[in-house]
């Protein structure tokens, strides 16, 4: 009896033991995979803040010198203004609790975030990913008006973009990311995963509305109205500047999933990377067709067209698909570009309409079209996987309700700017350039401006 009495004793001993060291192993696992989540997310967003020099070098080698030190500016402060406003306001009404699914009421100066514990900590990484792509949105339009606009006008519209428009259509599709109730698109079913229409189409048609009140550069439009090329002064610059978006997208969308335990990273970052290549292969072949000349700069927006139409359904859509949404969007940016310029006479001298706005849309909608239940998630097919028009007419919804709010705010902000304190610098700046003018120095000491350029 007293063995038996023992040999239970030592059993029950032997479980506890056995049940508080799984009790910790598995806590260690738990507080691991947030550890995990954590790295991946701040990587993530590491890259993405790298995609900012991206932009700058497209931008500045798709432009003339005399301008190079403007477009810096413009790209260091619109991430340093935004950031902070972002910090102040932008975050609460794209995260904040919602109001009848319009914007944001809470965690204005990111009040949740706390030191106290694992999901107060979280708040401060998942800020910091959220602000870099507020940044991404902001930096989009300096394109479209490089060359003639006031640096400070330009800095207000960084801020009212990056405070109000952004982050209030932001919480329409994306609101429940932070655990809140979310925004009216969402609730409707629209899908998109990293931001083709929340981030991109958004800079897109605010930087459509920038152009049209701004009018054309000096010398781009002839007496017969024809458009006159004003070629940028280093391809190179511009070139390396696309593949360091391209980098950089991996972290835009894979970084998305904010899990470092997710598996469908790599998956999201081969469909990212099939659809870049397939637009600059189509575009090139498009443009060379066109002219005769397989176009660099045109090659190079094909790709970041594939990027951008990609970024909805690049977790949603099969390898295939990405590739032929891909090679559309590369065909469509060469149209787009041509069809702004010489139809609608609108001056946009990096291409950031075409690439940001249409492809944007387009790949908003290619998501109604090609997503699979598989890949998306239950219930979520495309038209061409049996899913019907549902989806599809909600992605529609989406894209053209983001359409009308963007044209509009934007629209307001530039009329307002414009009849204030003006939004176009005079045409003796222009001529002399925006370095000497705006910054009082040269991008490239000891190169002459010629005043007639």
């Amino acid at each position: 009896m007293k063995a038996f009495r023992f040999s239970f004793l030592l059993i029950f001993l032997c479980l506890s033991l056995s049940s508080n060291l799984l009790a910790e192993e598995g806590a260690s696992a738990a507080s691991s995979i947030k550890g995990i989540n954590v790295v991946w997310t701040l990587l993530a967003a590491f890259l993405v803040f790298f995609m900012q020099a991206g932009f700058a070098l497209v931008e500045m080698g798709f432009t003339r010198a005399k301008n190079a030190a403007n477009i810096i500016m413009k790209n260091l402060m619109d991430f340093s203004v935004g950031s902070i406003v972002f910090f102040i306001l932008g975050f609460g009404l794209m995260f904040g609790e919602s109001i009848s699914g319009l914007l944001g009421s809470s965690n204005f100066f990111l009040s949740s975030a706390s030191p106290g514990g694992p999901e107060g900590l979280w708040a401060y990484s998942f800020w910091l990913f959220q602000a870099v792509f507020a940044a991404t949105a902001a930096t989009i339009v300096s394109g479209a008006m490089a060359e003639r606009t006031k640096f400070s006008s330009y800095l207000i519209y960084s801020f009212f973009i990056t405070a109000l428009i952004y982050p209030i259509s932001g919480h329409w599709m994306w609101g429940s990311l932070f655990g809140g109730e979310g925004g009216w698109l969402e609730a409707l079913g629209f899908y998109d995963f990293a931001g083709s229409t929340v981030v991109h189409s958004v800079g897109g048609w605010a930087a459509l509305m920038g152009a049209i009140f701004l009018g054309p550069r000096i010398g781009k439009y002839g007496p017969d109205r024809k458009p006159r090329a004003i070629p940028g002064h280093n391809i190179p610059l511009a070139a390396l500047g696309v593949f360091i978006l391209w980098f950089g997208w991996f972290g835009f969308n894979a970084g998305s999933t904010t899990e470092g335990e997710n598996l469908a990273i790599g998956f999201i970052a081969m469909n990212t990377s099939l659809a870049a290549a397939a637009g600059s292969i189509s575009a090139m072949i498009t443009i060379w067709l066109k002219s005769g000349k397989p176009d660099v700069s045109m090659s190079l927006n094909g790709a970041l067209a594939g990027l951008v139409a990609i970024t909805a359904g690049c977790a949603a859509v099969s390898p295939l698909s990405a590739l032929l949404i891909g090679l559309v969007a590369g065909i469509l940016v060469v149209l787009a570009v041509e069809f702004i310029d010489f139809k609608l006479k609108i001056d946009d001298p990096v291409g950031a309409i075409s690439v940001h706005g249409v492809c944007g849309a387009f790949g908003t909608l290619a998501v109604g079209l090609f997503a699979e239940a598989q890949f998306a998630g239950e219930g979520v097919n495309g038209l061409f996987y049996g899913g019907g028009l549902k989806l599809l007419g909600v992605q529609a919804l989406g894209v053209f309700s983001v359409f009308i709010w963007v044209i509009i705010t934007s629209g307001l902000l530039f009329f307002i700017i414009k009849k204030t304190i003006g939004l176009r610098v005079s045409r003796e700046e222009e001529l002399k350039g925006l370095d000497i003018e705006e910054h009082g120095m040269e991008s490239y000491s000891g190169f002459q401006i010629f005043i007639n350029q």
